[in-house]
């Protein structure tokens, strides 16, 4: 590690130290000592710290928001306010990561180069531009010294996890940490999500209803990505028009092909279902942004999804063991597996059932949190699990894309989109169909 990006990780952990650990700190005196302590004043000021850098540190706690139990409630709450936006980085610097990546002359690659970026977020920030072609482009550019912050941050995210992992072992964090580590570090490399982004453009070619940017590598590098510039409005903003229920409908039919047309017929999941990675076209389709989070799985990972949907719909208990052991889960007694399938049973419940409906029926807004916490009591009281690694992306996906399907008010038969896309599953076709995906694609094997 150079001296520059050591100063920059140690510059990095002294400005997040005194929030993370100083509140986990208090939080701990709390559960172990009984010194109580104002945990959502605590929670204000951690989310005011993470909201006020740059880098995966925010990321993170979208993330860890959505994991049932991961965090406290208090914090969850404070945390899922965050949003992936960040004050963005001015003209000087532009320059300068410009010519770092295309050269002193890169201005007269481009007709025209905007120096107001359009958006900003926690990795990098995005510029419209246009081609002396006449392409719309758009151009993100990764801050500088991300790959220590990322460091950085990582060794903060150890510290809160194993804080935490100390009150309270109802969910050992342990691969979930892992997981973070790797999909983070490879979001730093800009020439990876160029090749995920054509994965998804293959993947989603026959989606009408999904528009995937194009990237483009020849003005692209490590730290510059330019794509394709996609029209569109953030759905956020649509929402807010409040549409009507069909057009509702339609944009979550997309964003539900999205997702699972990839996950079921190629094995591969978008691991950041967070609202500001989607747009809206005027014809009411979508663009999906941001493939920096993939998540690549075996055939028979997906084999065990479909069989864990099918043990909840048959109240099949030694299906669902079976299901479990294949996503990795080990050391499951009886009891466990119970637990387990309260949770199963909460996320699956819309496939079940053949009819039009919301994807949560009831107006409690903590009904999902509610079936967390009785989760969480369970597997504290029969001795804690493991998560394996491959499941914490897709528990992310499920539970974050359903959080998209709430906003939107939908109403549709979820049950026959689900069975539409795995009515001719076959493990070997889907093997066969992701290798042959990904080479086309160019997308390196995970680490």
């Amino acid at each position: 590690m150079s001296g520059s990006n050591l100063f920059g990780e140690i510059r990095r952990f002294a400005r997040t130290s005194g929030a993370v650990g100083g509140i986990a700190a208090r939080v701990a005196g709390e559960r172990v000592f009984g010194i109580k302590t104002d945990r959502a004043a605590h929670a204000e000021d951690l989310k005011t710290v993470l909201g006020g850098l740059k880098g995966p540190l925010m990321k993170v706690a979208q993330f860890l928001s959505t994991v049932p139990d991961a965090l406290p409630v208090e914090y969850a709450a404070e945390l899922a306010q965050l949003q992936a936006n960040a004050p963005a980085m001015g003209w000087n610097f532009v320059r300068r990561r410009m010519a770092s990546e295309l050269g002193p002359g890169w201005q007269s690659k481009f007709a025209s180069f905007s120096q107001e970026a359009s958006a900003a977020a926690s990795l990098g920030q995005v510029h419209r531009a246009r081609l002396p072609d006449g392409t719309d482009v758009a151009c993100k550019l990764q801050y500088p010294d991300m790959a220590s912050t990322v460091e950085a941050d990582l060794r903060q995210l150890k510290l809160a996890m194993a804080v935490y992992a100390r009150m309270d072992n109802a969910i050992r964090q342990d691969e979930i940490y892992k997981e973070l580590r790797e999909r983070l570090r490879e979001e730093l490399d800009y020439l990876r999500e160029a090749a995920q982004m054509r994965l998804y453009g293959l993947m989603l070619k026959d989606q009408p209803g999904v528009h995937v940017p194009v990237p483009l590598p020849e003005f692209s590098s490590n730290r510059l990505l330019t794509m394709t510039w996609l029209d569109g409005r953030p759905l956020m903003h649509r929402l807010a028009e409040d549409p009507p229920q069909e057009e509702r409908n339609q944009i979550a039919e997309a964003l539900f092909r999205a997702w699972y047309v990839p996950f079921y017929r190629y094995g591969v999941i978008h691991g950041d279902p967070h609202l500001g990675n989607y747009q809206v076209r005027p014809d009411g389709s979508v663009n999906l942004l941001d493939f920096g989070a993939i998540r690549v799985f075996g055939a028979g990972f997906v084999t065990g999804v479909i069989e864990l949907f099918e043990a909840v719909r048959d109240h099949d208990d030694a299906k669902a063991h079976h299901a479990y052991k294949t996503w990795g889960f080990v050391d499951l007694s009886d009891e466990k597996m119970d637990v387990l399938n309260l949770w199963a049973r909460f996320l699956y419940e819309p496939l079940t059932q053949d009819r039009v409906r919301r994807i949560q029926e009831t107006d409690d807004s903590t009904f999902g949190r509610e079936v967390a916490e009785r989760v969480h009591a369970g597997l504290k009281r029969t001795g804690g699990v493991m998560p394996p690694r491959e499941f914490v992306l897709m528990d992310r996906s499920a539970i974050g894309l359903g959080g998209v399907f709430l906003r939107l008010k939908a109403e549709l038969n979820w049950s026959r989109l689900f069975h539409d896309l795995i009515a001719d599953f076959n493990e070997a076709a889907l093997a066969e169909r992701q290798a042959a995906a990904l080479l086309e694609a160019g997308v390196p094997l995970a680490r």
